[in-house]
This record gives C-alpha cells, sequence and structure tokens, in this order.
C-alpha cells in the first residue's frame, strides 16, 4: 500500500500533505496532553510493531503486494490520534531509511495509513461494541477484527483513488486509471491483507483482555480537552 515517489503529481502529492499538517498538529496537541510515562512507552512500542509489520509484504496473483499496518491495534489500545503519531513514524523512518514508499508521498501515505486506517477501524470497533458485552474476549475480539479489516480496506481505496485520478489531473504519472487502480489495490487488500490485519487485530484485543485488560483501560487519545 506504500506509494513510492513518481506516481503521485505534485497537485496530488502536495494536497495530501496540506492536510496532513493540521491533522499531525492537533495529534502532537492531544498527545502533550493525554499522554503518560507509560502512555508514551507504550506508544513507542506499538509504533515499532506497525514499523516491523508492515515491512514484510506478500505478493498478490494481481501483480500488487500487501501487509499489515497495526493502526487500528494502536487506535483500541490508545486511542486513534496516538495511532496518528505512532504510524506516522514508522512510515517517516521506512520512507527516509528504507526506501518503503516515497518521500514525497509521504503525506498521501500518512493519510491513508495512519489517519483513515486507525479512524475508521476504531470507530468501527466502538460502534460494535455499543451492541456486544462489555470485558468478553471473544465479542471484542470479533469487533475489533472488523474494525482492521474495514480499515485496511478503506485505506486501500484511497491510495487507489489517488493512483487512479493521475491519468487526469497529472499525466505522465501513474498511467492506470480508477478502472484498473480499484480492482487492482481492492483485490489484493479484500481477499488477502484485510482477513490478515482483521485477524490479527482481533486476536491481539483478545489476549490483552484476557491477560492484560489494563492496557485496555488506559485514556484513549480521541480529543483534546479544550
Amino acid at each position: 500500500m506504500h506509494i513510492p515517489d513518481g506516481y503521485l503529481g505534485p497537485a496530488t502529492s502536495a494536497v495530501l500533505f496540506l492536510i496532513m499538517m493540521p491533522i499531525w498538529w492537533y495529534a502532537a496537541k492531544v498527545a502533550k496532553e493525554k499522554l503518560g510515562n507509560r502512555s508514551i512507552s507504550l506508544l513507542s512500542m506499538l509504533s515499532a510493531v506497525s514499523f516491523l509489520v508492515m515491512m514484510f509484504n506478500w505478493p498478490v496473483p494481481d501483480g500488487t503486494t500487501a501487509h499489515m499496518v497495526g493502526g487500528v491495534i494502536i487506535a483500541i489500545i490508545l486511542g486513534p490520534w496516538a495511532a496518528v503519531i505512532g504510524v506516522t513514524v514508522a512510515l517517516v523512518i521506512q520512507a527516509f531509511f528504507f526506501g518503503d514508499g516515497g518521500i514525497l508521498a509521504l503525506g498521501a501515505n500518512c493519510f491513508n495509513m495512519a489517519f483513515l486506517l486507525p479512524f475508521a477501524g476504531y470507530y468501527t470497533y466502538r460502534f460494535l461494541m455499543r451492541f456486544m458485552k462489555k470485558d468478553n474476549p471473544t465479542t471484542e475480539a470479533i469487533a475489533a477484527g472488523v474494525g482492521g479489516y474495514v480499515g485496511i480496506n478503506l485505506a486501500a481505496l484511497a491510495a487507489a483513488i489517488e493512483f487512479g485520478i493521475q491519468p487526469y489531473i497529472s499525466p505522465g504519472y501513474c498511467p492506470y486509471g480508477l478502472e484498473l487502480a480499484i480492482p487492482a489495490m481492492m483485490f489484493a487488500h479484500i481477499l488477502v491483507a484485510g482477513p490478515v490485519e482483521g485477524a490479527v487485530t482481533g486476536m491481539v484485543i483478545s489476549y490483552l483482555r484476557k491477560n492484560r485488560p489494563d492496557l485496555l483501560k488506559i485514556e484513549k487519545l480521541d480529543h483534546a480537552e479544550g
């Protein structure tokens, strides 16, 4: 799902980077207000986990690759704004030191994976938990798994649209229109990455509910105080 440089035109890259700037600012504001020492250590560890799982790409028969992100796990444990910070840190390190995702495309990659993915997954999880038994590892695993599945597929759809609009607004960059970009991306994520992301997210949250419920009771970074 990482977008390399050379696939998005300057306009798309600039707009998505500008969109991310207030998101990063607000995430930093919430973190400054709510992150304690314990939460900072946990966020650092979860960011490292996100970095590691994103480095493992699986080839998919349609010619693309898929990978986990782990953003919904961070969002459920620490809140979606913490996930913005954690996944952004992972994406920055990957782009600058490992060439996984373009530097000029960093705004787009962060918008898709550090913003859309954790927020969609977290609020899907929260919505489902309104109708399920609280403190039940099985039902919470289902809600978290669905959240992980929804989050990664929405991020993949956003990336596909960003690819697919380039022939119309920035000829010379990604040559594949929406009719090719969307099926290629969504096939990989609906059938491969989505189920894996959902299953792992559900298992991690279920394990924490059974063995470390205190970690799920940490104050969430879901909004600022003022």
